[in-house]
């Protein structure tokens, strides 16, 4: 009984001031979905013809679809219930507001990126594969609507790309080089599970 105490009492330690487990969960799922959505776009350099155009643009935009979901989701998850461990004492407030301020950004975009990605698809008035389904025309084409919701999704997901770099480049500082516990946080196990 003493040595099951003394491993609960380490797990519990092992998780202060860290996000819970539910946040922890959700940011890597849409560190998944997101390369998915990164790996598809990329395969996509031909375009929608072809079998495999389709099937990759389909994947794509259904992986926007959930993408969309689990950002509404960690949002409202977020304003609830989340344990939100504070920075530690090391970091400056200007450290903290770049952090807060990239967070924002990725939550933004997470957002705009599906919705932009959507409008460019339901504007080009064409039917479109979606979870297995072939979506009927919605609308007649728009061309300048398309085009403008088109140039935004490429500039979405380039300023994605930089802050999910910049994002990923700070938590490895903090892990690798300053070693105050801000990567570990977020990790899906602690140093005393693994």
């Amino acid at each position: 009984m003493h040595a099951d105490m003394a491993v609960g009492m380490r797990r519990a330690r092992s998780w202060a001031g860290r996000f819970d487990r539910t946040t922890i969960a959700l940011h890597w799922l849409t560190l998944l979905l997101v390369t998915a959505q990164f790996t598809t776009a990329l395969m996509l350099t031909g375009g929608e013809d072809g079998p495999d155009g389709q099937l990759l643009f389909a994947i794509h935009r259904s992986a926007g679809v959930v993408t969309w979901w689990v950002v509404v989701g960690r949002i409202f998850w977020r304003a609830a219930r989340a344990h939100l461990p504070p920075f530690p004492a090391s970091m400056s407030k200007l450290q903290q507001s770049i952090a807060k301020a990239n967070e924002y950004g990725l939550y933004a975009l997470l957002i705009l990126q599906p919705l932009t990605g959507l409008g460019d698809t339901v504007f080009r008035g064409q039917p479109f594969g979606l979870f297995g389904l072939t979506v009927p025309e919605l609308l007649q084409p728009e061309k300048a609507v398309f085009h403008a919701l088109h140039a935004a999704h490429i500039w979405g997901a380039i300023a994605l790309a930089l802050l999910i770099a910049l994002h990923a480049g700070a938590a490895l500082l903090h892990g690798v080089v300053l070693r105050d516990g801000v990567l570990q946080r977020m990790l899906p196990w602690t140093m005393s599970d693994a």
